[in-house]
């Protein structure tokens, strides 16, 4: 068998004509017990490292690849007679865990943020029935997504992953290297974060004087290693959305700020002076506010682009030849089912017992989640998970079912709360179907049982809901922080709750807003990333600025490479590095509020130097060098 896939796996023929890579007769079984139990334990890895690093960034990083890397080490400890069908369930049990956390950190953690709480309970119920559900519709389409249109979608991460899992014998030294980021991240993480924050980590210059400035850059192992990993061109425009907001409107701002006489107070902070307003008070209740409009453009701006898939998706679905019964499994209905009625319970634990608000707002989440499930899963097989636009069509989402709260005049602070709830139903079920229909259309480029792989990425996509609700409902002090320097940005769900409770309220900051979409407007007119900038906007600085040395440490890396070979495999083995520097920043950064929070240590703060910037300088460098070095060094052999 050669260790690469054949040309018919990218197209060229028709998908009921294409052979597998593993093939010949009956689908093999690629699970057992020890496959579902890497699987189980790897969602739940993923799941907590893509909250963590999700919320603190606003960028989340598909785990398929990574996932697959870690599953052929174990199924080869572990599972060895289970091959690469049991790595194929693996990688798909990795991107289910991601997947939820993709999508639910999106808006779950905006009920904390409007001053309200979930329980564990209704966080449970709310993320289950949108796995369930977005499983489901992609299940009832899976003939027409991934083998009438093989060739046609092209499923490029799902190609990625499955070139992976074929090349799986060198998974030995991509391993290493996320070994490598791991421990450099855990370090670094462990002496500048929750453990023991013995040193600062933030360089930090603000001026408060005549024109106001902010520039901030957070030595952050897990940011540097998303920024490698997205590359120049993304990181590069986010940290133009943040140079816009701190050099460009927070000054401007902070100019007619001084002119304002001294009664003048901001407008939700009755206790500062308009004139008296710091950096901080201008970025916290009027540049945030713009970025929100800016994010709440590129939403419904994407939405309306995505008009057109919806409509072909749709007709194409039901033209669909849905005669191949295999199709329509009674497993597939009874998830279907399920995911029905979990979805309408869900609606009525959560309307605190108003009929009628469970009865609408379901029927409406249940049927903007179908549309937009079937569309997550075309476009998944277009541009992947990673550029899947989850938050535009959430926003589109909650923008209706909101108008619908209005209407009904369920304007309270508690039906703001139940609003949110379902608006976390319907981004779980999207985010499930593009990572879902990434794994199957993975299954079947490589042999795999479409059915099995439903069943585990089922199982998968539950064991994320639980860890998800439960790092949320853990983070939930930290989440509800306001200031400079908060532990965790959440730029998408900050804009959710922007957005509904100020509709739902009316005091919804209009002024601002418009300003924020009229400079989406133009950014979509330039044709330039609204969305991407709208997020450098909203983000601090601090994030994108380390964000966008990741990515210059890319760049240095292509640039020095001799030959396009040699820089495949530098490329190949640093993002292989910044995976585990994502992981290792993540899971260390929980482990230690977790220790925190149960009393096992006693959190600290730094003094003298070690809270200076020159320390946070000294790390910067100690991470810039401690990355580059064994992605040079270890390139020059491996492309002999």
């Amino acid at each position: 068998m050669d260790n690469k896939l054949s040309k018919d796996a990218y197209g060229g023929v028709a998908g009921k004509d294409y052979v597998p890579y593993i093939s010949g007769g009956s689908k093999k079984s690629g699970g057992n017990a020890a496959v579902l139990t890497i699987g189980i334990v790897l969602a739940a890895l993923f799941a907590a490292s893509t909250a963590y690093s999700g919320m603190k960034s606003g960028l989340t990083v598909a785990a398929g690849i990574p996932g697959s890397i870690i599953g052929s080490a174990l199924i080869a400890a572990f599972a060895k007679q289970k091959g690469i069908l049991g790595k194929s369930l693996i990688q798909g049990m990795s991107s289910g865990g991601e997947s939820i956390a993709s999508g639910m950190i999106f808006v779950l953690p905006a009920i904390i943020l409007i001053g309200s709480k979930a329980s564990f309970l209704e966080g449970f119920v709310v993320g289950v029935g949108g796995v369930l559900f977005g499983i489901a519709i992609a299940s009832l389409v899976h003939n027409y997504l991934i083998v009438e249109e093989h060739g046609e979608l092209m499923y490029p991460e799902s190609m990625a992953i499955s070139e992976t899992l074929v090349a799986s014998e060198a998974a030995g030294e991509s391993l290493k290297y996320m070994g490598i980021g791991f421990g450099i991240s855990g370090v670094i993480t462990i002496i500048t974060g929750s453990f023991l924050n013995a040193v600062n980590n933030v360089i930090s210059y603000v001026n408060e004087s005549f024109y106001k400035w902010r520039f901030q850059v957070e030595v952050n192992p897990l940011l540097l290693g998303i920024g490698f990993i997205v590359g120049m061109e993304v990181s590069l425009t986010m940290f133009a959305g943040s140079i816009l907001s701190n050099f460009g409107i927070l000054p401007l701002i902070g100019y007619f700020s001084d002119l304002a006489k001294g009664d003048v107070t901001v407008w939700n902070n009755p206790g500062v002076a308009i004139n008296a307003m710091k950096v901080s008070d201008i970025a916290g209740s009027y540049v945030k506010y713009i970025g929100a409009g800016m994010m709440l453009s590129g939403g419904l701006i994407g939405a309306v682009k995505l008009i057109p898939t919806i409509i072909f998706s749709i007709k194409e679905t039901l033209n669909a030849k849905s005669s191949n019964n295999e199709d329509s499994s009674s497993v597939t209905n009874l998830i279907l089912l399920c995911g029905i009625i979990v979805g309408l319970i869900a609606g009525f634990l959560v309307s605190g017992g108003n009929i009628l608000m469970a009865v609408t707002a379901s029927v409406l989440s249940l049927f903007l989640s179908l549309l937009f499930v079937i569309v997550s899963g075309r476009l998944t097989g277009t541009i992947g998970t990673s550029n899947l636009p989850v938050s535009g069509m959430t926003i589109a989402s909650l923008v209706l079912v909101t108008f619908l709260f209005v209407v009904m005049k369920w304007t309270n602070p508690e039906s703001n709360r139940s609003l949110l709830l379902f608006g976390t139903f319907i981004v779980t079920a999207i985010a499930t179907a593009g990572g879902y229909c990434q794994s199957q259309k993975v299954a079947f480029i490589i042999g795999g049982d479409k059915n099995e792989m439903q069943k585990y990425f089922a199982i998968a996509g539950i064991v994320g809901v639980v860890v998800v609700t439960g790092t949320i409902l853990l983070l939930s002090n930290q989440l509800a922080m306001t200031g400079d320097n908060v532990p965790f940005a959440l730029p998408q769900a900050n804009l959710m709750a922007t957005l509904t409770a100020g509709i739902i309220s009316g005091k919804l900051p209009w002024v601002m807003i418009i300003f924020g979409v009229i400079m989406g407007i133009v950014l979509f007119f330039l044709n330039l990333p609204i969305m991407t900038v709208a997020i450098g906007f909203y983000l601090p600085i601090s994030t994108t600025s380390i964000i966008l040395v990741g990515a210059l440490i890319r760049s240095l890396v292509e640039r020095t490479s001799t030959s396009e070979k040699e820089k495949e495999v530098k490329v190949s083995n640093g993002i292989s590095l910044s995976s585990g520097l994502v992981a290792g920043g993540s899971i260390i950064g929980l482990i230690g509020i977790i220790l925190q929070v149960s009393g096992v240590i006693k959190g600290s703060e730094p003094s003298g130097f070690a809270a200076s910037n020159g320390m946070a300088i000294m790390i910067l460098v100690i991470l810039v060098v401690a990355t580059i070095i064994p992605i040079i060094t270890s390139k020059a052999k491996d492309a002999n």
